[in-house]
């Protein structure tokens, strides 16, 4: 791969990761209630999901599944249902983040679990590297090693970017942040997760 086209590739995974959506809202959620330190492992989840997706994309499977309809319109579905969930949820909840729970402190394992569903669960993420990813494979060159360094670089930067998330959930809801805010930054998260559900609704693989 040449140098220029990982440049670009690089350049376009952070500005797709870092533009705010479903995953990223999670995992600031998450950090609000939970604290940045676990909220990592739901940015492995996101991470892990996208590991999957990327490996589908590299061995064709992807395609596969966006061209079937009925494949691709469970996958869609699924996610809307759980973000319309998590949206509801947190409208519903009278303090802190994204609570998706029963008043007990969550599990390492539930946050990863959740933000794998998200990000597995939203389309998007399939179209993104089903129709992205061939366009920075040089074919003059070893596939091999070029799907493993764009899948190592694509794992990176998700674990960066939405453990800063986290990082950023946590560190707004500390210190005498009064209870007002935290209820708005409550309801704006749910208002988002469910915009979101509505926006993945829409999506189609043509």
């Amino acid at each position: 791969m040449a140098f220029e086209t990982f440049t670009l590739f690089f350049i376009t995974t952070v500005l797709v990761v870092l533009a705010p959506g479903a995953a990223a809202v999670a995992a600031a959620s998450q950090g609000a209630s939970n604290g940045a330190l676990k909220s990592i492992a739901g940015a492995a989840g996101i991470a892990s999901a996208n590991v999957v997706y990327f490996a589908l994309s590299a061995t064709g499977i992807a395609a596969l599944i966006v061209a079937s309809h009925t494949v691709f319109s469970i996958i869609k579905w699924v996610g809307v249902a759980y973000l319309i969930y998590l949206g509801l949820m947190a409208l519903l909840s009278k303090s802190g983040g994204l609570v998706v729970k029963s008043g007990k402190p969550r599990t390492v394992y539930s946050l990863y679990l959740q933000g794998f569903i998200i990000e597995f669960a939203n389309p998007k993420a399939l179209l993104y590297f089903a129709a992205i990813l061939p366009l920075f494979i040089d074919v003059d060159r070893p596939l091999i090693w070029q799907l493993l360094i764009m899948g190592g670089v694509t794992l990176c930067i998700d674990l960066a970017i939405y453990a800063a998330y986290g990082l950023l959930g946590d560190r707004l809801t500390r210190g005498t942040m009064p209870g007002w805010i935290i209820a708005t930054v409550n309801k704006t998260a749910g208002t988002a997760l469910l915009y979101a559900g509505y926006k993945m609704s829409r999506i189609t693989a043509s």
